[in-house]
């Protein structure tokens, strides 16, 4: 499923991959990623049901370990992405400290796509 977001995210990975921006298209794929393991589901930790007798803790069928994933809705998805832009200005920060300006440029430059992407979609106009 694709919402505003992750299309806006999607459609400026592609043009950061074309114009062969790393720090840029570092950031929009951790961004999607980040939003797609959020919908994961979690794994239960109790027993298997209906295993295979020839293989430990194998599950039998077509399908007997697939489950819906969650779906978010559009504040949690922003939040996702507003907590990989806050991990980016962290870095960006401790970069800077360390003496590293190459990476501190590097995590502002992915912190500033992703701003560009919620304040886009906050303000359509």
């Amino acid at each position: 499923m694709s919402s505003p977001l992750r299309a806006a995210l999607r459609s400026r990975l592609t043009i950061a991959m074309r114009e062969r921006d790393r720090a840029v298209t570092a950031a929009l794929r951790n961004a999607v990623a980040a939003i797609e393991n959020a919908e994961a589901v979690p794994v239960a930790d109790g027993p298997m049901v209906g295993g295979s007798a020839d293989i430990a803790g194998a599950a039998l069928g077509v399908g007997a370990t697939e489950a819906a994933r969650l779906v978010l809705d559009p504040a949690a998805e922003r939040h996702v992405v507003a907590s990989e832009l806050a991990a980016l200005l962290e870095a960006e920060g401790a970069y800077a400290a360390a003496g590293d300006p190459e990476r501190a440029a590097t995590a502002a430059a992915g912190a500033e796509a992703l701003r560009d992407v919620l304040t886009e979609l906050a303000d359509p106009s």
